[in-house]
């Protein structure tokens, strides 16, 4: 049986949106309704619902943070009163996103496709992404090309820096920090040329602006809303891992 997830802080539009859905599709069932984006989280974490329909502006998280720490095969449709909000929702690898005031005939159009979409292999999105990802990390670096040492600035000095001593790469701005157990460097180089020249068997992008040094990983966190972060040995603060990189650390 398929299920689903409704989160909306105005009750009377999840109540509609439950009652349209137990019309058109009657056999859906409708594990959870979420009053706030932390509540949405920790229900699609707990009963990893088919589909999840999110509003996108909720409290506590928006509709958009939800869906950026969903894992597993859940597919979201986000619902929102302004359209401005469709391509960043598809970006978000959005099913669908429906606007209020909700219309019968345009979720019945959403649902046919999802339906469509859940005839189709049941990989999740994330992972996918990831292993496309990673496979293009292996497949233009050639060990020729391949860093061992970044020539980082550092003061009035320039340093040349073992990369096995590097924690982690951070895009800053117009900069690249290099951050070491000890120590901190600038480079130009930027976050998308490294991951190409960096070895995939001891890197990994983590985040559009991050690539870690898995030789200093320590462990893994999640917070209540399930967003997964990186500890880092020489390190205080965690590094957050977006969801298009989830599915890398699954096994840890």
């Amino acid at each position: 049986m398929t299920t689903a997830l409704i989160a909306d802080d105005e009750p009377h539009l999840a109540r509609h949106l439950a009652t349209s859905l137990q019309q058109l599709w009657p056999e859906l069932e409708i594990v959870h309704v979420a009053e706030d984006g932390i509540d949405a989280a920790a229900a699609i974490a707990r009963f990893m619902p088919d589909l999840a329909f999110l509003d996108i502006q909720m409290p506590g998280l928006s509709g958009l943070e939800v869906a950026q720490g969903i894992e597993g095969a859940t597919r979201v449709i986000f619902i929102t009163a302004h359209d401005e909000h469709a391509l960043e929702a598809f970006e978000h690898a959005a099913l669908d996103y429906l606007l209020k005031p909700l219309r019968l005939e345009r979720l019945q159009r959403t649902l046919a496709r999802v339906r469509t979409m859940l005839q189709a292999p049941p990989m999740p999105e994330t992972t996918a992404l990831a292993s496309v990802l990673e496979q293009l990390m292996r497949t233009n670096t050639g060990e020729g090309e391949r860093l061992h040492y970044v020539r980082a600035a550092k003061g009035g000095l320039v340093h040349n820096v073992p990369v096995g001593d590097v924690l982690f790469f951070q895009a800053d701005d117009k900069y690249t920090v290099v951050r070491t157990a000890g120590d901190e460097y600038l480079i130009r180089t930027p976050i998308a040329e490294l991951a190409s020249r960096l070895d995939p068997a001891h890197f990994r992008q983590v985040h559009r602006a991050t690539i870690v040094n898995l030789a200093h990983l320590v462990g893994t966190r999640r917070d209540e809303a399930s967003r997964l972060f990186l500890c880092m040995r020489g390190h205080a603060a965690e590094l957050p891992v977006s969801r298009a990189y989830v599915a890398l650390f699954q096994a840890m």
